[in-house]
């Protein structure tokens, strides 16, 4: 296959469903500070970084099962069921202390687990995801739906959107191309 930069733009799109349970301690409201929980979707968007015209055999961009595989067992395996607390929530510190099994299922993010939060640090694991895969597809991004009635899309780099954690990007579980949840 040829690359060609005037081929119209082609978007492979994948979405996962979810559940999780997840609090918001720092006065978002005083319902959020209960733990609670929603079925999620969360929607990739991709595109192939060398597009080029299709080859009158596979016709595919990349094969489905190459582009999604590693991301849907990360969805499906890792953050399904998990929950989502704050680095500073006490909950963490308690099942740190009794029940240390159950810990290693807390999605562990810098301040409330929002969805604005989510949907970066979710786009950052996947572009983690996608370089270490080669750097064949590029993310352009995500939508992540808390509610049939709220959703967050971000479109583009999640590091300028993410706060700043304190340590080097490389070292937070989002930037890297593993399945950790947290940096415990």
């Amino acid at each position: 296959m040829t690359s060609n930069p005037n081929l119209p733009e082609t978007e492979l799109v994948f979405t996962r469903r979810f559940s999780m349970g997840h609090r918001l301690i720092s006065g978002s409201s005083e319902r959020c500070a209960m733990v609670h929980g929603h079925n999620e979707y969360v929607t990739i968007r991709l595109k192939a970084m060398q597009p080029a015209r299709l080859d009158g055999q596979q016709n595919v961009i990349v094969p489905f099962a190459e582009a999604k595989t590693r991301w849907h067992n990360f969805i499906d395996n890792i953050v399904d069921h998990a929950l989502q607390l704050s680095e500073q929530d006490p909950l963490l510190n308690w099942f740190q202390t009794n029940e240390p099994e159950r810990a290693k299922r807390i999605i562990v993010t810098p301040g409330d687990p929002t969805t604005e939060l989510m949907a970066a640090l979710l786009l950052a694991k996947l572009n983690a995801f996608l370089a270490a895969d080669g750097g064949k597809l590029c993310a352009l991004g995500i939508e992540l739906q808390e509610t049939p009635t709220n959703t967050v899309r971000l479109d583009g780099s999640p590091d300028a959107f993410l706060p700043t954690s304190g340590r080097p990007a490389a070292q937070c579980w989002w930037h890297r191309a593993d399945l950790t949840i947290s940096d415990l």
